[in-house]
């Protein structure tokens, strides 16, 4: 009996194995596009505190800076399908490209005005490489009819906590934001030989085949609301839980850096877990629950008095917020016509990423009038709210179509 249950156990993980193999392979460019993402922003994230100093302004106008970023963000997701149209299979590559200067640039400045453009431009690319790896896995689930988001947002999470951990330790042996940036841009390379896009037919240009005309606007701006709250609890805790473990708790650089890399612990063990025993959930239970968990885990971080006591609160608040987003934009993905279907998700995640709008706008104006724990209590009753009403009402609208 034993050896039966042993036997069996050994066929199921590895029928499993090779299903993980092959969900991989049929998203690998999209995979490769989000781990550049990854890499990219939490290099940032972790530097933050030392980036700000570098400038040498306060909260309120930290804030401003990084929104000027997001607004750059924004603008390129409204954009990413006419770069496609423009740019064919090489529009992801362009993307991660312009990113990674961008970070260079934000890394080498010393000024307001240096940094706010250097920003901008990198969020800019990230935007386009972000919308498009995306609309690549929805292309993929559409493809393969398997649930692919969670899986490469799941990757992104993890290649976003290895690159955390490492610039905490390289901050601790004295490197600067240059130095770190630069090592980022030579691990991206070896990543780049698979951002190659198919070559897949484009829309038609004029009448009611266009990528927009009969769009179900109101069903996918409903979902990109969504997926911004989702991204409202991950930018919160991105760069200002290292500020809050540093500067509110008297943590070191590497146990400021600890912050944002167990966020993204929390989002890979959710992402991931939700991809290889979640996928028969019901997706609208699980993005309530999962809302309510962050925005507990988010408060939680607010009020620790102590730094074990934060990092429980982020590793809750990532595990919460992991998959809300990803089930936001799969479902969004797959409530429109193949013909929506890049226009939609481009709409929904620049709406999402509005998130990286009002983030730090949020976090710095009422960490500067209220300091940074009320900032967390805040963004948690947002994802109560949201868990609340919201997702119920987006629920409503996709059960009528």
């Amino acid at each position: 009996m034993h050896r039966f249950w042993l036997d069996h156990g050994v066929v199921a993980w590895h029928r499993l194995a090779m299903q993980l193999l092959s969900d991989l392979h049929a998203s690998r460019r999209a995979l490769a596009g989000f781990i550049v993402i990854g890499f990219g922003w939490a290099a940032f994230s972790a530097q933050m505190p030392v980036i700000k100093a570098q400038v040498g302004v306060g909260d309120g106008r930290w804030g401003t800076l990084v929104l000027l970023g997001a607004t750059g963000a924004i603008m390129a997701m409204w954009l990413a399908p006419l770069v496609h149209r423009f740019l064919g299979t090489w529009s992801l590559l362009a993307g991660v490209i312009v990113m990674i200067v961008g970070f260079l640039l934000t890394g080498g400045s010393y000024t307001q005005t240096m940094v706010g453009v250097a920003l901008f431009m990198a969020a800019a690319g990230s935007g386009v490489a972000d919308v498009l790896a995306n609309a690549e896995v929805s292309e993929a689930e559409a493809e393969t009819g398997r649930s692919l988001m969670n899986l490469n947002h799941g990757l992104f999470s993890v290649a976003y906590a290895v690159a955390a951990v490492s610039v905490g330790w390289a901050r601790e042996a004295g490197f600067g934001p240059v130095p770190i940036f630069g090592g980022m841009a030579v691990a991206v390379v070896a990543l780049m030989l698979w951002m190659r896009l198919p070559d897949r037919p484009l829309p038609e240009e004029d009448g009611p085949n266009t990528p927009t005309a009969g769009m179900p606007y109101a069903l996918v701006w409903v979902g990109g609301l969504v997926v911004l709250a989702a991204f409202l609890s991950e930018a919160a805790s991105e760069g200002w839980s290292a500020l809050h473990l540093e500067r509110t708790l008297g943590g070191s650089p590497g146990q400021g850096a600890n912050g944002p890399a167990l966020l993204a612990l929390g989002m890979a063990i959710g992402r991931l877990g939700a991809h290889v025993f979640g996928a028969a959930w019901p997706p609208v239970r699980v993005m309530i629950l999962s809302s309510c968990l962050a925005g507990i885990g988010l408060a939680l971080a607010g009020f620790a008095p102590n730094i074990p006591v934060a990092y429980v609160g982020f590793l809750l608040g990532g595990l919460g917020s992991s998959v809300v987003g990803p089930l936001a934009l799969g479902l969004v993905g797959q409530a429109v016509p193949a013909k929506f279907r890049l226009a939609a998700i481009s709409q929904a995640a620049a709406l999402g990423y509005a998130a990286f709008f009002l983030g730090p706008v949020i976090m710095g104006f009422v960490a500067e009038g209220f300091g940074l724990r009320v900032s967390f209590y805040v963004i948690g009753g947002i994802m109560l709210a949201v868990a609340a009403f919201l997702v119920p009402l987006w629920a409503r609208m996709l059960a009528a179509r």
